[in-house]
């Protein structure tokens, strides 16, 4: 029970320390894409799952035209086996034709690091979105990552305890991003329940 009691409080103490001004300016961003431009949602291991998730939020709720790279497995795998796996979201926005009307939103443990060669894929793809003047959003567990540094928006999830930053890092982007799509500014259509 230690584990479990402590687990769950650390839940309470980050839940308390989200910046709610962040989250307010995403929502100021995502409104734009309702009629205009488009959301390029990017993940990697469980972060991906998340990306898949929030895209079938961000279009089923919210009228938002949105993608997720890794839900296409094929061309995935097909760019990491011939090109590297640090090209894989770059070329997806690329032949996306991603332009100025649109935006990247991250979502990340580390956000990236040019100098420790981590999340290379993430950190070529929010330079990319810079370049052509697109928006980028971030939902990430460390301050210090390339994302948070590069963002239009982003929101940092407080950790507590260094060996569980991955875990409440994803599940706390699930809820920021549960929050973004049920705002009233975002929501256009009910859920079931």
């Amino acid at each position: 029970m230690e584990h479990i009691n402590n687990y769950m409080h650390e839940v309470q103490d980050i839940a308390l320390g989200i910046d709610r001004s962040s989250i307010q300016k995403m929502v100021s961003y995502l409104k734009d894409y309702k009629d205009r431009g488009r959301v390029f949602v990017l993940g990697v291991g469980g972060s991906a799952a998340n990306a898949s998730h929030m895209v079938n939020d961000l279009r089923k709720l919210c009228g938002i035209e949105a993608y997720a790279p890794t839900d296409n497995v094929s061309e995935l795998s097909a760019r990491t086996n011939d090109e590297g796996f640090e090209t894989t979201f770059i070329e997806y926005l690329k032949v996306s034709r991603f332009n100025e009307y649109d935006c990247v939103f991250v979502l990340s443990v580390g956000g990236g690091s040019k100098e420790k060669n981590v999340s290379v894929n993430l950190i070529n793809a929010i330079d990319y979105a810079r370049k052509k003047d697109g928006v980028v959003l971030s939902i990430v567990g460390k301050l210090n990552g390339y994302a948070v540094r590069a963002s239009n928006a982003s929101v940092v999830v407080p950790y507590i305890k260094e060996n569980r930053i991955t875990p409440h890092s994803e599940a706390f982007q699930a809820v920021i991003w549960h929050c973004l799509v049920s705002h009233p500014e975002l929501q256009i259509n009910a859920t079931k329940w």
